[in-house]
């Protein structure tokens, strides 16, 4: 064992302070607890921001999928001109990238519901049996997913919970539904169930039921119309590699009715919402940044206070033949330990209150303005560790500039220090 670091461990085991002194034992603390709950901070914020950016990601995709197939003159997300969806462009989709996972078509009728009293805005989206309900089947929250098919009109239709409460609506009610052609139409369905994703973006527009009755709403004759292909891609592709690879071979087909194919990922469709989820990003760096600032200056201050109050041994050390650097590392290495202390400690309170949010869901949210009803909480293992790492690093950095005040002691002065 080297000498620094056994003269280190020495005073970490006195509690690095001699037993009258007052002023650097709770300096020393207080820079142990500045660490700990700097780390605090740190870990509860990038939990919470990714917890967050994956909760409303995750709905964006379950709506609409990684990437979506649709007309390439099509001029915004919810209008209605068609392409061919068949299996045949189905199985280029798949050839142009291994990442495809999924295919579904779907098409989008915009529409109006109307009560007795009341009358709400809609986009109805019909769905075939290809399609992948298990999105809707987690946020369901009454009734039931019928089997929505391209063949028959179901007469069903999912609606959210936002619109059942303000239109009073509940499972099992019929409603009435318009849509304006060259002339107006109207279809009446009966509600099977009720889904909640507190996501306004959807919630507050879109109906589901069955590929038949939207594409006979559209006036689209052939089986094969729809408004676009959605695209799900396998956990470990990239969605932008995926994206360019179906965009590359999709872009230049056009259908029989020569319509031109456009592919586009969910980013692309909704800039504005991933454009938000990347600011807490920058919130979350700055918030590392000031915490790491905040744990690294109590350090400073608990150095520079025991550094004088350990001054003595500083002279004696000295005038025994210990170079500046040696007794430099004794603090350094000193510093360490009690940053490990900190870490200890920040790290066992920080875990304990994100598996308490996680699986407790203990602080709840205003859905209508965080699109979620609890704080969500994501625990990455990599990211915690890199976190402590750099912890560590920076803070036992930012120790190395005080520590030259050692080098400015003199032996003859430091030994007669009181």
């Amino acid at each position: 064992m080297s000498l620094p670091l056994f003269i280190a461990r020495r005073i970490y085991g006195d509690n690095g302070v001699p037993g009258d002194a007052r002023v650097s034992r709770p300096a020393i603390t207080i820079a142990m607890i500045g660490i700990a709950v700097g780390l605090v901070v740190m870990m509860l914020s990038v939990a919470i921001a990714m917890g967050f950016k994956q909760e409303i990601r995750d709905k964006v995709i379950g709506f609409g999928s990684h990437i979506q197939v649709a007309n390439f003159s099509r001029t915004d997300v919810y209008e209605t001109r068609p392409v061919v969806g068949n299996d045949s462009i189905c199985q280029v989709i798949r050839q142009a990238s291994a990442g495809v996972e999924h295919i579904q078509r779907f098409t989008v009728k915009p529409g109006m519901l109307k009560t007795e009293d009341n009358f709400q805005g809609i986009i109805l989206k019909g769905i075939g049996q290809e399609y992948d309900t298990t999105f809707l089947a987690r946020h369901l929250v009454e009734g039931r997913i019928p089997l929505f098919t391209d063949t028959v009109a179901s007469g069903e239709v999912l609606v959210s919970r936002q619109v059942a409460d303000k239109m009073g609506l509940q499972v099992g009610d019929k409603i009435n539904t318009y849509y304006i052609e060259k002339s107006v139409r109207a279809r009446r369905f009966t509600i099977s169930g009720i889904y909640q994703t507190n996501f306004a973006e959807y919630d507050d527009r879109f109906f589901i039921t069955d590929l038949y009755t939207a594409s006979r709403l559209n006036n689209w004759k052939d089986r094969d119309l729809v408004s676009g292909l959605e695209i799900r891609i396998s956990p470990d592709a990239s969605l932008e590699q995926c994206a360019d690879e179906v965009a590359s071979v999709i872009n230049r087909q056009t259908d029989r009715y020569g319509n031109a194919y456009l592919t586009q990922s969910i980013e692309q469709l909704y800039p504005s919402i991933f454009a938000w989820l990347e600011v807490l990003d920058t919130n979350v760096v700055v918030i590392l940044v000031l915490m790491l600032g905040v744990a690294g200056f109590t350090m400073i201050s608990g150095l520079l206070i025991l550094i004088l109050e350990r001054t003595n041994m500083i002279g004696i050390l000295k005038a025994l033949g210990a170079p500046d650097i040696t007794i430099r590392r004794i603090f350094l290495y000193f510093s360490a330990f009690l940053i490990l202390k900190g870490m200890f400690w920040g790290n066992l309170i920080g875990i304990s209150l994100c598996l308490a949010q996680k699986y407790g869901g203990i602080v709840h949210l205003d859905p209508q303005t965080y699109y979620v009803e609890v704080v969500p909480m994501l625990i990455d293992l990599p990211i915690w560790l890199l976190l402590n790492a750099c912890t560590l690093i920076v803070s036992v950095l930012m120790l190395v500039g005080p520590s030259l005040l050692i080098s400015r002691i003199k032996p003859v002065k430091a030994i007669r220090f009181e």
